[in-house]
């Protein structure tokens, strides 16, 4: 099973615990990769199964399953200048401070760079990481806004209510479309439908 990191810690865990139980002798191996990574496992043939941030465009040789919808929002420290007002941000205002965003190449970081290319204003990046649990710490010690999943959303970070924008990825399920799945994966994929009370929602 590929995975990336957020979506093993804080999406993956109900699930793994329902799959050890109801199929104990079932062992899951499990590997930590980016998204855009987990894909070329699938289409190499060395994932069976990846739990990940499904693509814009997926290759015709691959089947997507959605299962969340992950919404995103804008974050910066409570005491960043952005956060001044609480009631009003735009995307212009954003363009004056640095970013730290998940890398440009990834799913999520593309969702981000679109936006700001269709409003045609620049990105100032000053830091990329694909790693989102280090993103919210550099944000949360006001090294510059941010946008993550709104599961991410702490204590230290400030919501940034950008006015006209709602940003939102989708996680799921993703396997190979010629390749038979084993008893397992059929198994695990059925406690991962079954068992997301936000599933799809």
């Amino acid at each position: 099973l590929a995975t990336s990191h957020h979506i093993g810690l804080h999406r993956l865990p109900p699930v793994l615990s329902a799959f050890s139980k109801a199929h104990p002798g079932a062992h899951i191996d499990i590997e930590f990769t980016d998204s855009e990574q987990a894909y070329d496992l699938i289409m190499q043939g060395r994932s069976e199964l990846a739990v990940v941030t499904l693509a814009p465009e997926v290759d015709d040789s691959v089947v997507a399953r959605p299962v969340w919808r992950d919404p995103l929002v804008f974050m910066c420290a409570a005491d960043h200048p952005l956060a001044s007002d609480p009631k009003h941000c735009s995307l212009p205002d954003l363009a004056l401070h640095p970013a730290i965003l998940p890398g440009l190449n990834t799913y999520t970081g593309q969702i981000v760079k679109r936006l700001f290319a269709e409003h045609r204003l620049a990105l100032r990046v000053s830091m990329a990481t694909n790693y989102l649990e280090t993103i919210r710490m550099m944000a949360a010690v006001g090294l510059g806004w941010t946008v993550l999943p709104a599961t991410m959303l702490s204590d230290e970070l400030h919501v940034l209510p950008v006015q006209g924008i709602a940003l939102e990825r989708t996680l799921g399920l993703v396997y190979h479309r010629g390749r038979s799945l084993s008893r397992a994966a059929q198994a695990f994929i059925s406690i991962l439908e079954g068992c997301n009370g936000d599933a799809r929602a």
